[in-house]
Protein backbone atom coordinates (compact mmCIF):
# COMPACT_ATOMS: atom_id res chain seq x y z
CA UNK A 1 0.00 0.00 0.00
CA UNK A 2 1.41 3.37 -1.00
CA UNK A 3 0.42 7.02 -0.56
CA UNK A 4 -0.89 7.29 -4.12
CA UNK A 5 -3.34 4.44 -3.57
CA UNK A 6 -4.63 6.13 -0.42
CA UNK A 7 -5.23 9.39 -2.32
CA UNK A 8 -7.06 7.48 -5.05
CA UNK A 9 -9.16 5.64 -2.48
CA UNK A 10 -10.14 8.89 -0.70
CA UNK A 11 -11.17 10.54 -3.97
CA UNK A 12 -13.42 7.60 -4.87
CA UNK A 13 -15.02 7.67 -1.42
CA UNK A 14 -15.54 11.45 -1.47
CA UNK A 15 -17.11 11.38 -4.94
CA UNK A 16 -19.06 8.13 -4.48
CA UNK A 17 -17.99 7.32 -8.01
CA UNK A 18 -15.04 5.80 -9.89
CA UNK A 19 -15.72 7.93 -12.96
CA UNK A 20 -15.90 11.27 -11.11
CA UNK A 21 -12.80 10.40 -9.10
CA UNK A 22 -10.95 9.53 -12.31
CA UNK A 23 -11.86 12.96 -13.72
CA UNK A 24 -10.59 14.74 -10.60
CA UNK A 25 -7.39 12.69 -10.52
CA UNK A 26 -6.96 12.92 -14.29
CA UNK A 27 -6.29 9.22 -14.77
CA UNK A 28 -8.05 6.54 -16.77
CA UNK A 29 -10.92 4.83 -14.95
CA UNK A 30 -9.67 1.27 -15.72
CA UNK A 31 -6.33 2.17 -14.15
CA UNK A 32 -8.09 3.54 -11.08
CA UNK A 33 -10.23 0.42 -10.77
CA UNK A 34 -7.13 -1.78 -10.99
CA UNK A 35 -5.40 0.23 -8.27
CA UNK A 36 -8.36 -0.33 -5.95
CA UNK A 37 -8.49 -4.03 -6.81
CA UNK A 38 -4.80 -4.33 -5.94
CA UNK A 39 -5.38 -2.47 -2.67
CA UNK A 40 -8.25 -4.75 -1.67
CA UNK A 41 -6.21 -7.83 -2.50
CA UNK A 42 -3.29 -6.57 -0.46
CA UNK A 43 -5.47 -5.82 2.55
CA UNK A 44 -7.63 -8.91 2.15
CA UNK A 45 -10.84 -6.95 2.56
CA UNK A 46 -13.59 -5.45 0.42
CA UNK A 47 -13.37 -1.66 0.73
CA UNK A 48 -15.93 -0.43 -1.79
CA UNK A 49 -19.25 -1.80 -2.94
CA UNK A 50 -20.90 -0.72 -6.18
CA UNK A 51 -24.59 0.16 -6.38
CA UNK A 52 -26.96 1.87 -8.81
CA UNK A 53 -25.95 5.38 -7.73
CA UNK A 54 -22.20 4.80 -7.60
CA UNK A 55 -20.07 3.27 -4.85
CA UNK A 56 -20.18 3.19 -1.06
CA UNK A 57 -17.70 2.35 1.66
CA UNK A 58 -17.90 -0.97 3.46
CA UNK A 59 -17.24 -1.12 7.20
CA UNK A 60 -13.58 -1.93 6.51
CA UNK A 61 -13.51 0.78 3.87
CA UNK A 62 -14.71 3.38 6.37
CA UNK A 63 -11.96 2.33 8.77
CA UNK A 64 -9.33 2.74 6.05
CA UNK A 65 -10.85 6.07 4.97
CA UNK A 66 -10.50 7.53 8.47
CA UNK A 67 -6.85 6.47 8.68
CA UNK A 68 -6.13 7.61 5.10
CA UNK A 69 -7.49 11.11 5.77
CA UNK A 70 -5.24 11.47 8.81
CA UNK A 71 -2.24 10.26 6.83
CA UNK A 72 -2.91 12.65 3.93
CA UNK A 73 -3.33 15.62 6.28
CA UNK A 74 -0.10 14.77 8.10
CA UNK A 75 1.80 14.49 4.83
CA UNK A 76 0.47 17.90 3.76
CA UNK A 77 1.45 19.40 7.10
CA UNK A 78 4.91 17.85 6.83
CA UNK A 79 5.38 19.45 3.43
CA UNK A 80 4.38 22.85 4.82
CA UNK A 81 6.79 22.53 7.74
CA UNK A 82 9.70 21.56 5.49
CA UNK A 83 9.02 24.43 3.11
CA UNK A 84 10.20 27.80 4.28
CA UNK A 85 7.63 30.26 5.57
CA UNK A 86 8.28 32.47 2.56
CA UNK A 87 7.57 29.73 0.02
CA UNK A 88 4.67 30.84 -2.14
CA UNK A 89 1.51 28.70 -2.50
CA UNK A 90 1.23 26.82 -5.76
CA UNK A 91 -0.78 24.17 -7.57
CA UNK A 92 -4.42 23.81 -8.53
CA UNK A 93 -7.23 25.18 -6.35
CA UNK A 94 -10.87 24.50 -7.24
CA UNK A 95 -13.19 27.37 -6.28
CA UNK A 96 -16.97 27.16 -6.22
CA UNK A 97 -18.98 30.36 -6.73
CA UNK A 98 -22.77 30.67 -6.43
CA UNK A 99 -24.52 31.73 -9.60
CA UNK A 100 -25.65 35.08 -8.21
CA UNK A 101 -22.05 36.06 -7.36
CA UNK A 102 -20.03 34.42 -10.13
CA UNK A 103 -20.64 37.02 -12.84
CA UNK A 104 -19.33 39.95 -10.85
CA UNK A 105 -16.72 38.16 -8.77
CA UNK A 106 -14.92 35.82 -11.18
CA UNK A 107 -12.73 38.35 -13.01
CA UNK A 108 -11.58 40.32 -9.92
CA UNK A 109 -10.76 37.03 -8.18
CA UNK A 110 -8.77 35.64 -11.12
CA UNK A 111 -6.80 38.87 -11.41
CA UNK A 112 -6.07 39.07 -7.67
CA UNK A 113 -4.91 35.44 -7.44
CA UNK A 114 -2.72 35.81 -10.54
CA UNK A 115 -1.08 38.91 -9.09
CA UNK A 116 -0.53 37.55 -5.56
CA UNK A 117 0.24 33.90 -6.34
CA UNK A 118 1.26 33.37 -9.97
CA UNK A 119 2.08 29.71 -9.27
CA UNK A 120 -1.52 28.97 -8.24
CA UNK A 121 -3.98 27.83 -10.91
CA UNK A 122 -7.64 28.24 -10.00
CA UNK A 123 -10.48 26.22 -11.47
CA UNK A 124 -13.78 28.11 -11.15
CA UNK A 125 -17.04 26.20 -10.83
CA UNK A 126 -20.36 28.07 -10.96
CA UNK A 127 -23.46 26.43 -9.50
CA UNK A 128 -26.42 26.97 -7.23
CA UNK A 129 -25.63 26.91 -3.50
CA UNK A 130 -27.16 23.47 -2.91
CA UNK A 131 -24.90 21.95 -5.58
CA UNK A 132 -21.81 23.72 -4.22
CA UNK A 133 -22.66 22.50 -0.72
CA UNK A 134 -22.83 18.92 -2.01
CA UNK A 135 -19.57 19.28 -3.94
CA UNK A 136 -17.82 20.67 -0.86
CA UNK A 137 -18.93 17.76 1.31
CA UNK A 138 -17.77 15.35 -1.38
CA UNK A 139 -14.31 16.92 -1.41
CA UNK A 140 -14.65 18.21 -4.97
CA UNK A 141 -14.04 21.85 -3.98
CA UNK A 142 -11.12 23.40 -2.14
CA UNK A 143 -12.76 26.79 -1.53
CA UNK A 144 -16.27 28.07 -2.09
CA UNK A 145 -18.79 30.76 -1.24
CA UNK A 146 -21.97 29.55 0.42
CA UNK A 147 -25.13 31.40 1.33
CA UNK A 148 -26.46 30.74 4.85
CA UNK A 149 -23.78 28.11 5.39
CA UNK A 150 -24.59 25.35 7.88
CA UNK A 151 -21.73 23.84 9.87
CA UNK A 152 -20.51 20.36 9.00
CA UNK A 153 -17.29 18.43 9.45
CA UNK A 154 -14.00 19.05 7.64
CA UNK A 155 -14.55 22.71 6.75
CA UNK A 156 -13.51 26.09 8.09
CA UNK A 157 -15.49 29.20 7.26
CA UNK A 158 -15.78 32.94 7.78
CA UNK A 159 -19.04 34.86 7.42
CA UNK A 160 -18.25 37.78 5.13
CA UNK A 161 -21.36 39.77 4.25
CA UNK A 162 -25.08 40.14 4.83
CA UNK A 163 -27.02 40.88 1.65
CA UNK A 164 -30.64 41.95 1.12
CA UNK A 165 -32.69 40.35 -1.63
CA UNK A 166 -34.58 42.67 -3.98
CA UNK A 167 -37.41 42.51 -6.48
CA UNK A 168 -35.87 42.74 -9.97
CA UNK A 169 -38.12 43.96 -12.79
CA UNK A 170 -37.92 45.41 -16.29
CA UNK A 171 -38.02 49.26 -16.56
CA UNK A 172 -41.57 49.21 -17.89
CA UNK A 173 -42.98 47.05 -15.09
CA UNK A 174 -45.51 48.76 -12.74
CA UNK A 175 -43.21 48.09 -9.77
CA UNK A 176 -40.24 49.80 -11.44
CA UNK A 177 -41.35 53.25 -10.31
CA UNK A 178 -41.88 52.17 -6.70
CA UNK A 179 -39.44 53.04 -3.92
CA UNK A 180 -40.23 49.73 -2.23
CA UNK A 181 -42.67 46.84 -2.16
CA UNK A 182 -43.92 44.85 0.81
CA UNK A 183 -43.52 41.11 0.95
CA UNK A 184 -47.31 40.70 1.00
CA UNK A 185 -47.64 42.78 -2.18
CA UNK A 186 -44.81 40.91 -3.87
CA UNK A 187 -46.21 37.48 -3.03
CA UNK A 188 -49.43 38.41 -4.84
CA UNK A 189 -47.48 38.39 -8.13
CA UNK A 190 -46.10 35.33 -9.95
CA UNK A 191 -42.35 35.19 -9.29
CA UNK A 192 -39.43 33.60 -11.11
CA UNK A 193 -37.33 31.83 -8.48
CA UNK A 194 -34.84 28.96 -8.30
CA UNK A 195 -36.54 25.68 -7.53
CA UNK A 196 -36.15 23.75 -4.28
CA UNK A 197 -33.80 22.88 -2.74
CA UNK A 198 -32.28 26.35 -2.92
CA UNK A 199 -31.22 28.82 -0.24
CA UNK A 200 -32.86 31.81 -1.93
CA UNK A 201 -36.09 29.88 -2.34
CA UNK A 202 -36.04 28.89 1.34
CA UNK A 203 -35.39 32.48 2.46
CA UNK A 204 -38.27 33.75 0.33
CA UNK A 205 -40.71 31.07 1.46
CA UNK A 206 -39.95 31.78 5.12
CA UNK A 207 -40.32 35.53 4.58
CA UNK A 208 -43.62 35.05 2.78
CA UNK A 209 -44.89 32.79 5.56
CA UNK A 210 -44.30 35.58 8.09
CA UNK A 211 -47.04 37.58 6.35
CA UNK A 212 -49.26 34.55 5.70
CA UNK A 213 -48.47 34.45 1.99
CA UNK A 214 -47.67 31.59 -0.38
CA UNK A 215 -45.30 32.02 -3.31
CA UNK A 216 -46.35 31.17 -6.86
CA UNK A 217 -44.78 31.40 -10.29
CA UNK A 218 -42.03 29.75 -12.35
CA UNK A 219 -39.09 27.68 -11.08
CA UNK A 220 -35.85 28.35 -12.96
CA UNK A 221 -32.30 27.39 -11.96
CA UNK A 222 -30.54 29.40 -14.68
CA UNK A 223 -29.60 33.01 -13.93
CA UNK A 224 -29.36 34.02 -17.63
CA UNK A 225 -32.76 32.48 -18.26
CA UNK A 226 -34.23 34.27 -15.25
CA UNK A 227 -32.87 37.54 -16.63
CA UNK A 228 -34.47 36.98 -20.02
CA UNK A 229 -37.83 36.06 -18.52
CA UNK A 230 -37.76 39.27 -16.47
CA UNK A 231 -36.74 41.52 -19.38
CA UNK A 232 -38.76 39.93 -22.17
CA UNK A 233 -41.83 38.58 -20.38
CA UNK A 234 -42.33 41.29 -17.75
CA UNK A 235 -41.89 38.86 -14.87
CA UNK A 236 -40.55 39.55 -11.38
CA UNK A 237 -37.57 37.76 -9.90
CA UNK A 238 -35.93 38.07 -6.49
CA UNK A 239 -32.15 38.30 -6.39
CA UNK A 240 -29.44 40.35 -4.69
CA UNK A 241 -28.52 43.56 -6.51
CA UNK A 242 -25.07 42.11 -7.31
CA UNK A 243 -26.55 39.29 -9.43
CA UNK A 244 -27.71 41.74 -12.13
CA UNK A 245 -25.47 44.72 -11.37
CA UNK A 246 -24.47 45.18 -15.03
CA UNK A 247 -28.05 45.23 -16.30
CA UNK A 248 -29.08 47.57 -13.47
CA UNK A 249 -26.25 49.98 -14.27
CA UNK A 250 -27.29 50.03 -17.95
CA UNK A 251 -30.90 50.72 -17.03
CA UNK A 252 -32.11 47.40 -18.44
CA UNK A 253 -33.57 46.37 -15.07
CA UNK A 254 -34.79 48.00 -11.87
CA UNK A 255 -34.15 46.77 -8.31
CA UNK A 256 -36.91 47.46 -5.80
CA UNK A 257 -36.27 46.99 -2.04
CA UNK A 258 -38.57 44.50 -0.28
CA UNK A 259 -40.00 45.46 3.13
CA UNK A 260 -42.04 43.89 5.95
CA UNK A 261 -40.00 41.72 6.15
CA UNK A 262 -36.81 42.29 4.15
CA UNK A 263 -35.44 38.92 3.02
CA UNK A 264 -31.68 38.61 3.43
CA UNK A 265 -28.91 36.04 3.61
CA UNK A 266 -25.29 35.74 4.68
CA UNK A 267 -22.37 34.77 2.50
CA UNK A 268 -19.43 32.78 3.88
CA UNK A 269 -15.99 31.91 2.53
CA UNK A 270 -15.55 28.19 3.18
CA UNK A 271 -12.34 26.14 3.01
CA UNK A 272 -12.37 22.35 2.78
CA UNK A 273 -10.02 20.67 5.24
CA UNK A 274 -10.02 17.71 2.86
CA UNK A 275 -8.21 19.76 0.24
CA UNK A 276 -5.16 18.10 -1.26
CA UNK A 277 -3.65 21.59 -1.53
CA UNK A 278 -4.56 23.15 1.80
CA UNK A 279 -1.81 25.79 1.56
CA UNK A 280 -3.07 26.96 -1.82
CA UNK A 281 -6.71 26.74 -0.69
CA UNK A 282 -6.12 28.93 2.35
CA UNK A 283 -4.21 31.47 0.27
CA UNK A 284 -7.01 31.70 -2.30
CA UNK A 285 -9.65 31.92 0.44
CA UNK A 286 -7.80 34.85 1.99
CA UNK A 287 -7.67 36.63 -1.38
CA UNK A 288 -11.33 35.88 -2.02
CA UNK A 289 -12.28 37.45 1.32
CA UNK A 290 -10.15 40.49 0.48
CA UNK A 291 -11.74 40.92 -2.94
CA UNK A 292 -15.24 40.77 -1.44
CA UNK A 293 -14.35 43.31 1.24
CA UNK A 294 -12.86 45.68 -1.33
CA UNK A 295 -15.90 45.44 -3.59
CA UNK A 296 -18.27 46.17 -0.70
CA UNK A 297 -16.14 49.12 0.47
CA UNK A 298 -16.10 50.52 -3.09
CA UNK A 299 -19.88 50.21 -3.43
CA UNK A 300 -19.61 47.67 -6.25
CA UNK A 301 -21.31 45.07 -4.05
CA UNK A 302 -24.33 46.29 -2.08
CA UNK A 303 -23.95 44.41 1.17
CA UNK A 304 -22.96 44.81 4.83
CA UNK A 305 -19.53 43.54 5.84
CA UNK A 306 -19.45 41.10 8.75
CA UNK A 307 -15.70 40.38 8.64
CA UNK A 308 -12.52 41.80 7.14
Amino acid sequence: MDFRQLKYFVQIADNNSFSRAAEVLRIAQPSLSQQMKNLEQELGAELLVRHARGVALTEKGQQLYDHAMRIIREVERARDVVRSDTASPHGRVTVGLPTSAARGLSLPLVRAVREAHPRVTIHLIEAMTAVLDEYLQQGRLDVCLLYNHKAFENVAWTEMIAEDLMAIVAPGHPLAARDSVTMAELAAHPLVLPGSPNVLRTVMERSAALCDQHLQGVDCDSLPAIGRIVCEEGAICVMPHFAFSRELERGEMRAVPILDPTPSWRLSVVVSQRSMNIRGAEAVAQILAGVISSMVDAGAWRARLLAR
